[in-house]
């Protein structure tokens, strides 16, 4: 296949079992082992020490190979309206050179991914995915449609991130990045490569995914390394994330829960009256049996993650997502409680040889303002 797999308005349920970033010789030559993700070999890690990647994010610029995220392109007469069923924001109000990060819902009104969904344009648009089941999704909403939904493997997505990003990109960019809203996009060249550009993020800064064919990914990569840019292991990714809030599908949430419990009760139109789920999920509001928390663990180290937390002896959530700070001096979590369990409680860690207590706090832990992202 190449890396692209067309549907047309009907179900297709071929499943990519391996795809290769074509900046695998870069991360090999930084250290990386290239270990799975979402079915392609990722940067869990290089040589260079994941501290010193979170402090190029934080302060100047680091970059993520975001290639394992899958693109998928639906185009056509339909593809709005396709989109709009399978997810969970009002799509009529999203213009082209926009962008929106939603829930894609079951039936159940429960979770099969989250997402971000750019309209580009005439009647195209991307939608692009972790490791969960939209293109499922999509498929069962594209029936009978005049669409096209096209996954492609070959379009690479690098994530350059930090308060130097903008000018690190813009002097060599064809288009005024400083005038870019926060999730909007367009296309553009960048060190004269032709690209897509989309002000989103994943680190808690200003940020931005630059979204490339492979036949010029790599020069970009090189070019942006040469600049200054950091390349940034998906160790150091969690670290930032968890810092910012952000979730990770099926670690911090998965097909069992509801936007409402986890904290994506934003990305639900309520005025929206035909999307996957709908009822389902707005009888499940207000009948949480979870709620998606911090976590600031008393601990010298990043925890195992799924420990059991408990409250007076009594099982009441889960840690989730762990992280060490060196930069906040603290060992971090994203977790799941009881929706009667307060910020501000003192819980009991317990598990895989860790006993301690750790304090339930709001997100995120880091520019809680969220000043930076939307400079």
């Amino acid at each position: 296949m190449n890396g692209i797999e067309e549907i047309k308005g009907e179900i297709c349920m071929t499943e990519e079992l391996s795809r290769t970033s074509a900046l695998a010789e870069r991360h090999r030559a930084l250290g990386s082992g290239l270990e799975d993700w979402n079915g392609m070999g990722t940067a869990w890690s290089y040589d260079s020490d994941p501290n010193d990647e979170h402090d190029a994010v934080r302060e100047r610029a680091g970059m993520f190979d975001m290639s394992p995220l899958k693109k998928v392109f639906v185009r056509g007469p339909d593809a709005m309206a396709v989109l709009d069923h399978a997810t969970s924001r009002d799509l009529t109000r999203l213009a082209p050179g926009q962008a929106a990060y939603l829930s894609v819902l079951t039936e159940s009104g429960t979770l099969a991914d989250d997402a971000i969904v750019s309209n580009n344009g005439d009647d195209e648009w991307m939608i692009v995915h972790g490791s969960g089941q939209t293109m499922a999704m999509l498929q069962a909403s594209a029936e009978g449609r005049d669409v096209d939904i096209t996954l492609n493997d070959n379009f690479h997505d690098i994530s350059v991130q930090g308060p130097g990003a903008l000018d690190i990109l813009n002097v060599n960019c064809s288009i005024d990045l400083a005038s870019m809203a926060y999730f909007n996009h367009a296309e553009a060249t960048l060190f004269g490569r032709p690209c897509r550009i989309s002000r989103t993020g994943y680190s808690g800064e200003r940020g931005y995914e630059v979204f490339a064919d492979q036949s010029v990914v790599v020069d970009i990569w090189d070019q942006l390394a040469a600049a200054g840019v950091m390349p940034c292991s998906f160790t150091s990714l969690d670290k930032v994330r968890i810092e910012a809030g952000l979730l990770f599908y099926d670690y911090d949430m998965n097909a069992e829960h509801t936007p409402w419990e986890v904290g994506l009760g934003f990305t639900v139109s309520r005025s929206k009256e035909n999307f996957r789920g709908r009822d389902a999920l707005m009888a499940a509001e207000g009948k949480e049996n979870l709620r998606n928390v911090g976590l600031v663990v008393d601990h010298d180290d990043m925890v195992n993650g799924g420990e059991d937390l408990l409250l007076d002896g009594k099982k009441v959530g889960l840690v989730n997502s762990p992280c060490f700070s060196h930069r906040l001096g603290l060992s971090l979590a994203l977790g799941h409680v009881a929706p009667g369990v307060a910020d501000g409680v003192q819980l009991q860690v317990s598990g895989d040889g860790i006993e301690t207590t750790a304090e339930v706090r709001a997100l995120p832990f880091y520019d809680p303002q969220k000043s930076r992202t939307h400079a």
